[in-house]
């Protein structure tokens, strides 16, 4: 019986391990992609580019995130914004920053097109298709632009390229539960996004997508993105049908937080999940894994005797201490409580992934989502001038 339980422990110390391995692993890979400038670029130098903002409401730093693409350092650019509804309060601070700038060419473009359950992608249709340039940024309200936002992400455009994209990292954090928002987008999912594109499985994220407009239109436009109910999973389906690659940019892009209370921190997460479940089921099955507390903790409850709790111990200091190297080699935030957010996150992840199999609806502004997977009606792209 001693010897059972004496090879019953090393078993799931050594199950501990792996897991503590592969994360370990995808930390060290990210760590080594993020900030690393490649050249090869293939991006037609000062080429014009038509930069689609869909806003809606009024946020905590809108005007400053809003003001940011105003102030870009680059030559030939403009800004369209798509505002889905003629009494957002968003309106009046666009036209006021429109008029302060008069030397960027930007327009406004009030309605939507009601192409899918998205109420983002029906809000860039008529943006996507006023666009005057052959080069299309699509960029949420709530991206914090540096000068050389473009440049950035045509930096990282390469022959084989379908779509260069950028993740979210939280900045700014007011109070615990936006710190534990932190820990979900950055050190825990911005880190397996550039690990996975490292190992040639780059997937979309819709914050910062740099499209070359003649590439979409010709698999059926913006509105070929309603395929799915996220258009950045639609996204990267559709680029790699095509064979050809997404591409991360060197440096995300950072997203101001503010205050978030644990209900918006868990429904957001739990949005987000069930999205990931339904549009890439087999990647987001093994997400369960991708959290210390569950694996360490479970390795703790079963495990007998002080070395082997010791043992464990170390690999979660190992775990948290390189998740919080990352965080600081990449510039990212952190602080003394950014370790106990790491365990609150990692705390949630399983109710979260138990939450994501459990049910398919989901509700985000207000409106009820059916993100089942739909047969692309492929609708023909339209034309449009605003």
């Amino acid at each position: 019986m001693e010897g059972a339980f004496a090879s019953g422990t090393l078993i799931v110390l050594a199950l501990c391990a792996v897991v503590t391995l592969v994360n370990l692993a995808s930390l060290r890979v990210a760590g080594r992609r993020i900030g690393a400038v490649r050249p090869g670029s293939t991006f037609p130098a000062g080429a014009p580019v038509s930069l689609v903002r869909p806003v809606c409401g009024l946020e905590t730093f809108s005007e400053e995130m809003l003001t940011r693409g105003f102030r870009l350092d680059y030559p030939d650019y403009e800004l369209i914004f798509c505002v889905a509804d003629a009494g957002d309060p968003i309106l009046p601070l666009l036209h006021r920053l429109i008029a302060a700038h008069p030397g960027v060419p930007a327009r406004i473009l009030v309605g939507d097109e009601r192409v899918s359950d998205n109420p983002k992608l029906n809000n860039c249709v008529r943006g996507w298709e006023a666009a005057r340039h052959a080069w299309v940024v699509l960029a949420d309200s709530n991206v914090l632009m540096p000068p050389d936002y473009l440049q950035r992400l045509q930096a990282a455009w390469r022959t084989d390229t379908g779509l260069v994209c950028s993740t979210p990292i939280g900045a700014r954090p007011a109070g615990f539960m936006a710190e534990v928002e932190c820990a979900f987008l950055n050190t825990l999912q911005a880190r397996w996004q550039y690990a996975g594109e490292a190992l040639g499985l780059g997937f979309a994220q819709g914050k910062s997508m740099l499209w070359h407009k003649p590439f979409l239109e010709a698999r059926g436009g913006i509105r070929a993105l309603a395929a799915e109910i996220a258009e950045d999973a639609a996204a990267t389906k559709l680029v790699r049908a095509a064979e050809r690659h997404v591409h991360l940019v060197a440096a995300p892009f950072e997203q101001p937080l503010g205050p978030r209370s644990a209900g918006e921190v868990w429904s957001r997460q739990l949005r987000w999940a069930r999205l990931r479940r339904v549009t890439f089921p087999l990647f987001f099955a093994p997400e369960i894994g991708t959290g210390a507390l569950l694996p360490l903790g479970l390795g703790a409850a079963i495990v007998e005797g002080a070395p082997a709790l010791l043992a464990l111990a170390a690999m979660g200091a190992l775990w948290y201490g390189a998740e919080y190297r990352l965080a600081a080699r990449a510039g990212w935030h952190r602080s003394p409580r950014l370790l106990l957010a790491f365990l609150v996150r990692d705390a949630m992840l399983p109710a979260l992934w138990t939450g994501a199999w459990m049910q398919s609806a989901i509700v985000w502004r207000g409106n009820a989502m059916d993100i089942r997977p739909k047969e692309a009606d492929r609708l023909r792209p339209r034309i449009g001038t605003a």
